[in-house]
């Protein structure tokens, strides 16, 4: 009953910005920490972001200062702002509790002039 529900993706040129949204249900969001990965084409899935319960959060050195991962336990959401894209950020989204739980479908982010 575990689902997650990424949006926000798009088309943006580099240099662009872009939130992603997570909504997540079927367990209790605020007791587990959050992550978004990606999955570009003909790449393995890699971390992107980690927000701990807390609300500290923990960054791919690719996107540290660019990327800002957050959370709204009160609408089992959690977010990922996106600035200043590059090229090499075109991949698909992922949102995930940590531990893992079901994959859900993501959300294609594109970074192209």
């Amino acid at each position: 009953q575990v689902l997650f529900v990424e949006s926000g993706g798009g088309l943006v040129q580099p240099g662009g910005s872009l939130t992603l949204s997570c909504a997540a249900s079927g367990f209790t969001f605020s007791n587990y920490d959050m992550r978004w990965y990606r999955q570009a084409p003909g790449k393995q899935r890699e971390f992107v972001a980690h927000i701990y319960r807390s609300s500290i959060t923990i960054y791919a050195d690719s996107v540290k200062g660019r990327f800002t991962i957050s959370r709204d336990n009160a609408k089992n959401t959690a977010y990922l702002q996106m600035n200043t894209l590059k090229p090499e950020d075109t991949a698909v989204y992922y949102c995930n509790s940590m531990p893992n739980r079901a994959w859900g479908q993501g959300t294609q982010v594109t970074v192209s002039s």
